[in-house]
């Protein structure tokens, strides 16, 4: 079983830079695929990102593809989404979430998930 944490959202102009944080609980850590998955009022649950336990090949949504990287770090089971030039339409609650999926890429792939941190993006 893995306990997630997110941290790091918040408010940010467009074009700027947020880094989101999980903090991740468990003893088989190096196991799981983790992605980072948003949602919006009124629009579908969206992987934004997801990065393989080989930790090798990320996945990103289109909307992500060039702005946003994904990284994990297994000794300190942390993982992290960088995002940059960051516009209106990034804002929503993102998800850290674990799969036992080696490559997930829908949100039915995950079975554990944070809480969630707010990510605003004010124009």
């Amino acid at each position: 079983q893995v306990q997630l944490a997110e941290s790091g959202g918040g408010l940010a102009q467009a074009g700027g830079s947020l880094r989101l944080s999980c903090a991740a609980s468990g003893r088989t850590f190096n196991g799981y695929s983790m992605g980072w998955l948003r949602q919006a009022p009124g629009k579908e649950r969206e992987v934004v990102a997801a990065i393989p336990w080989t930790g090798r090949s990320a996945y990103y949504a289109d909307s992500a593809k060039g702005r946003f990287t994904i990284s994990r770090d297994d000794a300190e089971k942390m993982v992290y989404l960088q995002m940059n030039s960051l516009k209106p339409e990034d804002t929503a609650v993102y998800y850290c979430a674990a799969s036992v999926v080696t490559n997930p890429q829908r949100g039915d792939d995950f079975y554990y998930w944070g809480q969630g941190t707010q990510v605003t993006v004010s124009s």
